[in-house]
């Protein structure tokens, strides 16, 4: 009588700095792609996820984000400020293109003046121009 031999891929994940080995069956999870996600794209998923909570009850306020965050409230209307922006724009800046190295080529400095435009069709243009010249830098 012989012994049943099984064979498969496996890989041990980590769960957290420090935290237990965890086993799984297959192969490894391929590694993340290079370069960063641009701060602002950051930013524009928080706004959107800020904007969710105040929506749904579960934060009061912008002020209390403010505080639950730990930042000022001025920081808090900065990052809201960015739900101004056509929804075109916001999906493009969602998926802008990860940072490999050296500084992000567009920072939330340079999309409040185009946030502050009420008019979606003068923000597009202004978005195009910025989006330009980031690339071209």
């Amino acid at each position: 009588m012989t012994t049943p031999t099984i064979e498969c891929d496996v890989h041990f994940n980590r769960r957290g700095r420090g935290g237990r080995k965890v086993l799984a069956a297959g192969a490894a999870p391929s590694s993340p792609p290079p370069g960063r996600v641009p701060r602002v794209a950051k930013l524009m998923a928080l706004a959107i996820r800020f904007d969710g909570l105040v929506r749904d009850g579960a934060v009061g306020s912008y002020a209390e984000l403010a505080r639950l965050g730990q930042v000022t409230r001025a920081r808090v209307t900065q990052i809201m400020n960015l739900l101004h922006l056509a929804p075109d724009i916001q999906e493009a800046i969602l998926f802008l293109p990860r940072v490999e190295r050296g500084r992000d080529r567009i920072v939330l400095r340079d999309l409040q003046p185009v946030a502050a435009v009420l008019d979606w069709r003068e923000q597009r243009e202004r978005w195009n121009a910025l989006s330009r010249h980031a690339a071209r830098s």
